[in-house]
């Protein structure tokens, strides 16, 4: 079978949503069609990427020449081609299944409404909450959370911890579905948790913690009980909660880094009670599984790790960042992944040409040693940028 790949970004929405007429805001449209052909870089030489053959078909032709990828370009006319596809979606959902099927792909190789079902529970804010309370007796860890069935009871946990709350839906998108509570328990803020649990039945309620930073332990479980550790995702994220971008630096850094806080005997507790508790909950899902976590400071001196924020049952974008650095980057180099929203096409434009001019593509053997590189093509239309910029550590350190 041949593997496709296809970036559909509304995936978490949609399968919130759950049902197979889901149609996503506009921009979210726009984010899908203009990163398309984003799973060039996190897919395996002789696999196809499902994107509009206009202005990207050069581009991958243009990534396979300067990385021998070996990844063509599949448009949805060549899905009713009668090949046999291993489809590989950025996420699973109803309407996903409902598009690939009116496309012409077999009934046969599309997942059941059984699996669709089943893996929306594994999605649940709810279920993220078990990871959590398995790691609760380990050193150096924090965090709490609790299942929320009633606006009285928001209030109730609200007061609980002083008025510094967040609630979160159980299914959302990246920084959706996310209340954050600093003060007064509002009528806007009942209001909201309300429609939430009118809709999806229970809200999940944590803390609001000292944040340090964010980061994730990526892992593959491959559907048979058996979940891998692939690697850390350190990722930065806004005031709301969205995802930004990732610092691109081999697993060794990563975990130095993270080990000025954490000692690394207990990281790798947490590591592999996460691994264990995955394989017993989600060991029947094939595919990646992204544990987002932070170091939150207790004290002047005292970190500690919240070792399960939510858990992403899909591809995600701490992967992507991890699997690119790892095939493309330079061993001297670091540097970061971005993902950007403009609010004009000309704003892109004059973005990608300025860092095109400030910092030029330098590669050494098939490798990344610095520069700016967008990861989709640039187009008249584009609202959204994915992009790296890497910088030579050998070069700074000189400096220094």
């Amino acid at each position: 079978m041949n593997r496709l790949y296809i970036f559909n970004s509304d995936s978490d929405l949609a399968l919130a949503d759950f049902t197979e007429h889901y149609m996503a805001p506009a921009l979210i449209r726009q984010m899908s069609l203009d990163m398309a052909v984003l799973p060039l870089w996190y897919a395996l030489p002789g696999s196809g990427v499902l994107a509009v053959s206009a202005y990207n078909q050069s581009f991958i032709k243009q990534m396979n020449a300067l990385f021998g990828m070996e990844v063509e370009l599949i448009t949805r006319n060549e899905l009713a081609g009668g090949t046999s596809w291993d489809l590989f979606p950025w996420g699973w959902n109803p309407s996903m299944k409902k598009w690939l099927n009116k496309s012409g792909v077999s009934s046969d190789v599309l997942p059941s409404d059984q699996d669709l079902v089943k893996w929306r529970g594994l999605a649940s804010r709810e279920l993220a909450l078990m990871v959590l309370d398995a790691c609760r007796d380990l050193p150096q860890v924090c965090g709490s959370g609790c299942v929320l069935s009633s606006v009285e009871d928001c209030r109730a946990y609200w007061m609980q911890h002083d008025g510094r709350c967040v609630f979160k839906a159980p299914w959302s998108g990246s920084g959706k579905g996310l209340l954050w509570c600093y003060s007064d328990f509002s009528e806007s803020v009942a209001g909201w948790c309300g429609r939430v649990l009118s809709v999806q039945n229970l809200l999940v309620g944590m803390p609001i913690y000292n944040k340090v930073c964010d980061f994730a332990m990526e892992f593959y479980s491959d559907g048979h009980g058996k979940v891998d550790f692939m690697g850390y995702s350190w990722f930065d994220t806004n005031a709301k909660g969205a995802y930004q971008g990732n610092w691109l630096a081999s697993d060794a850094r990563i975990e130095q880094r993270l080990s000025s806080y954490v000692d690394w005997v207990h990281l790798l507790a947490i590591r592999k009670k996460v691994e264990e508790t995955l394989a017993a909950l989600y060991g029947s899902y094939q595919g990646y599984l992204g544990v987002d976590m932070m170091i939150c400071q207790l004290s002047e001196a005292q970190y500690a790790v919240c070792p399960c924020v939510e858990v992403n049952v899909r591809m995600n974008m701490g992967v992507v960042a991890r699997i690119f650095t790892d095939r493309y980057l330079h061993s001297a180099s670091e540097g970061y992944f971005r993902v950007e929203a403009y609010g004009a096409s000309q704003d892109v434009k004059c973005a990608h040409e300025a860092d095109e001019e400030s910092f030029p593509l330098v590669i050494k053997d098939g490798k990344i040693v610095e520069g700016y590189l967008p990861l989709v093509p640039i187009t008249p239309q584009s609202r959204y940028r994915v992009y790296i910029k890497v910088f030579d550590t050998k070069k700074i350190e000189e400096k220094e």
